[in-house]
């Protein structure tokens, strides 16, 4: 196959804006805008001011948007406990839905109960929470979600210290999945932004949280120029990432 007729690293990775950034006012318009300008899906920062000090939005705001777009709607829930609420937005229109490690006292059990609910059950780890929580549960895990930032707040900084943890979750996932057939998203979400994202993709992620990032550039142009910038920059990174690889495998057979 030549470079012309291969499909781009990025076609394989999914955008997902998080409204915690946008324009409350005109919710509906602004979900609306960032699928048009490219986004894949729509993330939901949902916050109790228990379980992290802050307090955002419930399952009443996601019912309200889903009707507005048709791409999955990406619910994080930072509260706990976390159980009770998890019905309620796959009620409300939720298609994944993930929870901190530290959220439950039973793991396998909420991530059967959002399974039973009908969406994708997700594991989110802070920046340093271990991942050997995902040693028994894999096989009910559709998406690993890893903090780059302390959850909490938006418009934080990266923590780089988190691509190795990236890279760590990638392996992990890629044995699994070579095993068992069984597919899991590998998530980041915090500080990532057109500068960073390549590096992200290069460690094993493949799908990216952007929220002050995207809805910064307040309207539809800016979020469409950052959303190609963002793929472009996966491109980038993953290009030179594959012909160090080939420039590796030439020198062992040298």
């Amino acid at each position: 196959m030549s470079i012309f007729s291969r499909p781009k690293p990025s076609s394989k990775c999914r955008i997902a804006p998080s409204i915690l950034s946008a324009d409350f006012a005109r919710l509906g318009e602004e979900v609306r805008d960032v699928v048009q300008a490219g986004a894949d899906w729509i993330h939901f920062d949902v916050m109790d001011n228990h379980y992290v000090p802050n307090l955002t939005i419930g399952p009443m705001v996601c019912e309200a948007i889903r009707p507005h777009v048709k791409v999955p709607i990406d619910v994080h829930l930072m509260v706990d406990p976390v159980d009770s609420i998890i019905p309620m937005f796959a009620k409300a229109g939720a298609d994944y839905i993930t929870f901190h490690c530290e959220a439950t006292k039973h793991i396998d059990r909420t991530l059967s109960l959002i399974r039973d609910c009908g969406c994708k059950a997700g594991l989110v780890f802070n920046p340093s929470t271990s991942l050997s929580y995902l040693e028994y549960v894999l096989d009910k895990v559709d998406l690993v979600l890893l903090m780059s930032v302390n959850p909490g707040f938006g418009g934080q900084s990266f923590i780089p210290a988190v691509l190795n943890k990236v890279a760590t979750a990638h392996g992990i996932i890629d044995r699994h999945t070579r095993a068992t057939g069984h597919e899991i998203c590998l998530e980041v979400d915090g500080g990532v932004k057109v500068e960073n994202i390549g590096a992200l993709a290069a460690a094993g992620a493949d799908t990216f949280v952007a929220g002050s990032a995207i809805f910064g550039k307040k309207s539809p142009i800016g979020y469409k120029q950052v959303i190609d910038e963002m793929r472009q920059a996966i491109d980038h990174d993953m290009e030179m990432l594959r012909r160090k690889e080939l420039e590796e495998m030439n020198r062992d057979r040298g």
